[in-house]
């Protein structure tokens, strides 16, 4: 008796695995608004170079600033540059110097902000770039944070990975959400740029264990037929989030109170693990019977299954394990020691970078769509809801390979033919846009799903660490992708197609997972899970072997 006999016993999908979804449902919430804080910290409003002595009357103002500031080509005041020496404007004298238009002759000489800048408190009262000066020659630090953050996030996916292969998803899932508050409460406290770095890049590192862990944790106790429904409705809870930040945005404009207001809720979820369960199919693989034991019959109480504890014995137990106790302790070596575990390995991880990288490239850029800030990150967020509904259709309907290849097609379509569209044409930059937002959402989602049925258990989290390592290494180099505006304006959103493109490619490459239980052992993934194309080479042996 293998453990989806075991589960069909005591109930593969009931008011015990609804509880589990719910209790789990707040770490999916709290990583949106985490991972897409820096649409809000990072923001930068309008600046421009302090210059002490502004007359009072604002009358004077704009022409005492243009005499104190150049202009750039669109007809805009310079940013980061002020003139050496104030400008005389044609019929004025300057305030104070006597000098009049046709004394200052030649191209005016300017120099950086010595004095620091004015920001416009309009839309945020305080951002860190406002709080640092991380602006003009500093933009780039402004940038790095995410990428910080995301290599924060890329350290962490490995470590928990691993770890909670080892010490189990429960015990993980603590040490993460103590970690995440702790750290977040000191962030928000940060007195310099260094300090803030550091701690937002240990921030992320915590984050990774929610990423890692909540997913294989639903899935180790569902059955195969609802699986994909529990999937799609526990990433709801992402696009909950997504659409909570654009409001806890717009009622918090300090990024100090605004970071406080999304790590406090760590703090009620280290309580609700009192209630979560670790994974009878993990505790199983390592040979602890009676924990597991313990658990399947609390799962089959609440899911009203009149399972005694003859009808479910320590010695039925002992049997399924059995085949488990021998098996030694997971590394990441292990995913690459077998051909199609190897070949599952190295597409999981070209297909988890191109999801990363055209998602987050995608959701920290959201300007130039004649939107505000929060119009815009609220609507990217409503476009993940029908984005669901078409993921639970599709993989059902079409399977999670040609939904995860079509999903990054998509993505990158959207992408091409913005780069087509002129930017005076807003509203088509927009819809393609939130198509383009929608797409890679579908691609993420589906991808979780994908992953989570491609690796046994005995290897689950360990595989799901590796995959989310190289796709946060995705997502902390789409903020920096960024940057290559300033060689070609395109050339971002080519960047984010392109790779969305390769990645749709090879995603086709992997095996089929529909209706499919889910491997327990290498064993089952070498027998099972191959590609058609090693299957057919397999076909000549079992006709020997008959």
């Amino acid at each position: 008796m293998g453990f989806e006999e075991l589960l069909d016993k005591v109930g593969g999908f009931g008011p015990f695995q609804l509880r589990n979804v719910v209790l789990l449902a707040l770490p999916r919430v709290l990583l949106p608004l985490h991972f897409l804080l820096p649409i809000f910290l990072t923001a930068v409003p309008a600046h421009r170079c302090a210059l002490p002595g502004a007359p009072a009357n604002f009358s004077h103002q704009d022409a005492w600033l243009k005499a104190h500031l150049p202009q750039e080509p669109d007809g805009t005041l310079s940013s980061c540059l002020r003139f050496a020496r104030p400008q005389a404007l044609p019929n004025t004298t300057l305030w104070g110097m006597g000098q009049s238009p046709g004394e200052s002759e030649g191209k005016p000489s300017t120099v950086p902000c010595s004095q620091g800048w004015e920001y416009d408190h309009s839309e945020f009262s305080s951002t860190i770039v406002t709080e640092w000066d991380l602006v003009c020659e500093q933009k780039g630090l402004n940038r790095a944070t995410s990428t910080f953050f995301f290599a924060g996030v890329l350290v962490g996916a490995v470590a928990f990975g691993y770890l909670s292969d080892r010490f189990g998803r429960r015990r993980l899932l603590l040490v993460a959400y103590v970690s995440a508050l702790v750290l977040g409460l000191v962030s928000a406290a940060s007195v310099s740029y260094v300090m803030f770095a550091i701690t937002r890049t240990l921030t992320g590192s915590a984050l990774a264990g929610f990423t890692i862990i909540v997913m294989p944790l639903e899935l180790e106790w569902l059955d195969v037929e609802h699986r994909t429904v529990a999937g799609v409705l526990s990433s709801t809870f992402w696009t909950g989030g997504v659409m909570l930040l654009a409001l806890v945005g717009y009622l918090i404009r300090d990024w100090r109170w605004l970071l406080l207001a999304v790590t406090l809720p760590c703090a009620p979820g280290i309580l609700s693990l009192w209630w979560v369960p670790e994974s009878a199919r993990w505790l199983l693989t390592q040979g602890r019977v009676e924990e597991a034991h313990k658990y399947l019959l609390r799962c089959a109480r609440l899911n009203g299954r009149p399972v005694g504890e003859d009808g479910l014995s320590l010695q039925a137990l002992s049997k399924v394990a059995a085949g488990e106790r021998a098996v030694r302790r997971p590394s990441y070596l292990d995913l690459f020691r077998t051909p199609r575990l190897r070949h599952i390995s190295l597409c999981c991880m070209a297909v988890w970078f191109g999801v990363n990288f055209s998602y987050y490239g995608l959701s920290l850029d959201v300007s130039g769509l004649g939107l505000n800030v929060y119009q815009t990150q609220l609507l990217f967020g409503a476009v993940e809801l029908p984005a669901k509904l078409f993921v639970y259709l599709s993989v059902r309907h079409a399977g999670r390979r040609l939904t995860q290849t079509g999903t990054l097609l998509g993505t990158a379509l959207a992408l091409g033919f913005g780069l087509l569209v002129s930017s005076e044409r807003k509203s088509w930059s927009t819809a393609l846009a939130v198509m383009g937002k929608g797409f890679s959402e579908a691609a993420f989602t589906t991808a979780y799903l994908f992953t989570s049925e491609l690796y046994p258990t005995v290897l689950r989290q360990t595989g799901m660490g590796l995959t989310a390592l190289v796709g946060r290494l995705g997502g902390s180099l789409a903020p920096l992708a960024a940057l290559l505006d300033g060689v070609w304006l395109p050339l971002p959103r080519l960047a984010y197609g392109g790779i969305a493109l390769l990645a749709a490619c090879t995603a086709l490459l992997l095996p089929e997972t529909r209706q499919a239980q889910l491997p327990e052992t290498i064993e089952d993934v070498e027998r099972k899970s191959a590609p058609s194309s090693l299957q057919e080479e397999e076909m000549p042996m079992k006709q020997v072997q008959n």
